[in-house]
């Protein structure tokens, strides 16, 4: 079992620290602006929440993409509240083990929390580029999400609109744990908002 919680605390400070004129701001995500992005987070984290309980509300398959049109108010404490209850939900070591389900697959409880691990720590990033705001990670947990989220040798990842990440980026060998981890999936770790 890994600990989200720190990840999640993270990201929601970062969220809480948003303003209304940044929202239409670009991101490392070439089609999310920050409101789209914040929509994202806010859908994954209520996704990866059903995907740790295993409870599944009627009408909760695949999340649509991000949309800043849907942000309803008071997401500056909704976002940080439910990616730190999604963190809490992955507490329980039932959460880590059999088959769940999140954005329409499913796929082994154990491979669900890192996923969320990886959304959460990745789009924390996002966020801190988007706003110049400073944000880090502990090394283990990205060190388990680039095992876990990287590319195998020789794999040819997909890219386009509809993937969700792009072709790993190189770095040198000494990056940072999170520089790697955002390169791994698609990112250039020297991306700054304009």
């Amino acid at each position: 079992m890994i600990d989200l919680v720190p990840a999640a605390r993270r990201t929601g400070a970062l969220v809480a620290g948003i303003t209304d004129r940044q929202l239409g701001q670009p991101t490392p995500c070439p089609k999310y602006s920050l409101g789209d992005l914040l929509d994202h987070v806010d859908g994954l984290a209520q996704a990866f929440t059903n995907a740790a309980t295993k409870r599944f509300p009627a009408g909760s398959g695949p999340s649509p993409s991000g949309d800043a049109g849907r942000l309803e108010d008071g997401w500056r404490t909704r976002i940080p509240n439910r990616l730190l209850a999604m963190a809490e939900a992955w507490h329980d070591p039932a959460a880590w083990q059999g088959a769940t389900a999140a954005g329409g697959a499913e796929l082994p409880g154990e491979i669900a929390g890192l996923v969320a691990l990886n959304e959460t720590m990745v789009h924390g990033w996002d966020i801190a580029r988007a706003t110049r705001q400073p944000y880090d990670v502990e090394a283990e947990p990205a060190e388990q999400c680039i095992r876990v989220m990287g590319p195998r040798p020789g794999e040819e990842r997909p890219v386009g609109d509809d993937v969700a990440f792009g072709r790993p980026v190189e770095v040198d060998a000494d990056a940072s744990p999170l520089d790697r981890l955002v390169a791994t999936m698609g990112r250039d770790p020297l991306w700054a908002a304009p």
